[in-house]
């Protein structure tokens, strides 16, 4: 698979604080995403790819070229969207896109074009001559992504791009931003500390805490079962110690049962065992079941667990 972003004993030293701590990653093809807390090291390291930081220590290389001195070279190949506001208010959007596109070096006409397909595909055809200034913030963070990918770059990294949506509008962003990997082929690196959206729309992951690397690879590996059962319940009225008596049950039977609200977490034995004895123990008592399932590791849980580092 193809090696987009590549560092060795990165360093990236600021006279009070260390961003990046020897930090050895390797992003490959397809949509990674860039987790971490505020603070994390995200934003340096994506200043470090553009080329707009250079290391203390240490190297990167962004799809095969170091970005020191291949920095124009290089930032011609991504489409960057930034965390910021930085939206010029007077400009329509249209002509914004369009001139994002001719500085990465796209011929006046064919930017044109571009300007155009890229707002009609993030949903904004219909708003493409509005003033900047006039749009929401949602329609704002649709402009950023149009410019990153109106040129056609090999790369695409978004800093933050769901920042100030509502749930609705970060779901049509990321169903977007999965579409313009799938459809077109471009890599994308986003970054964001909403673990939740990365595990809704990203193949790999590279996870960040104080500028260390806590885990990075495929997120089925990284998220994937850990053993265990985590059994939903609909809570009835005419049954309320229905749930209650359930965890008794199996922890009197040697097996680990934990309860948080209507959601029961199970252990202690092979999945199928659990399985057989859980059925049981729901039917004995007749209680309402939403759903049953092997449990999931969670991103949240590669910031709890260091030993899962890779």
């Amino acid at each position: 698979m193809t090696t987009i972003v590549e560092t060795r004993e990165l360093v990236m030293q600021f006279p009070a604080t260390r961003a990046l701590d020897r930090l050895d990653i390797t992003i490959e093809a397809g949509v990674t995403g860039l987790v971490g807390a505020n603070g994390a090291g995200k934003t340096t390291l994506i200043s470090l790819m553009l080329g707009l930081l250079r290391p203390t220590a240490g190297s990167i290389r962004v799809l095969g070229r170091d970005p020191g001195p291949d920095g124009p070279e290089l930032r011609a190949l991504i489409g960057y969207g930034p965390e910021r506001n930085v939206l010029p208010d007077d400009m329509r959007a249209y002509d914004f896109v369009h001139h994002l596109a001719e500085v990465k070096g796209l011929p006046r006409d064919e930017a044109r074009s571009r300007a155009s397909d890229s707002l009609y595909l993030v949903g904004l055809g219909e708003e493409r001559f509005r003033a900047l200034g006039t749009m929401s913030t949602g329609q704002r963070q649709r402009v950023k992504l149009a410019q990153a990918i109106a040129a056609d770059p090999r790369l695409i990294v978004l800093d933050e791009p769901t920042d100030g949506l509502d749930p609705v509008q970060r779901d049509e962003m990321l169903a977007i931003i999965r579409q313009v990997n799938r459809n077109f082929g471009i890599d994308v690196i986003l970054s964001s500390h909403v673990l939740e959206e990365v595990e809704r729309v990203c193949d790999r992951v590279v996870a960040l805490d104080e500028g260390r690397l806590v885990a990075q690879g495929p997120l089925h590996e990284l998220a994937g079962t850990t053993g265990g059962l985590e059994i939903e319940f609909v809570e009835v009225r005419d049954r309320p110690q229905a749930i209650d008596a359930i965890v008794a049950d199996l922890i009197a039977a040697g097996f680990g049962a934990a309860r948080t609200g209507a959601i029961v977490t199970l252990d202690g034995a092979d999945d199928d065992v659990l399985f057989d004895r859980a059925g049981a123990a729901i039917a004995r008592h007749g209680a309402r079941l939403r759903r049953l399932e092997r449990r999931r590791r969670s991103l949240d849980d590669l910031f709890a667990d260091p030993r899962v580092a890779q």
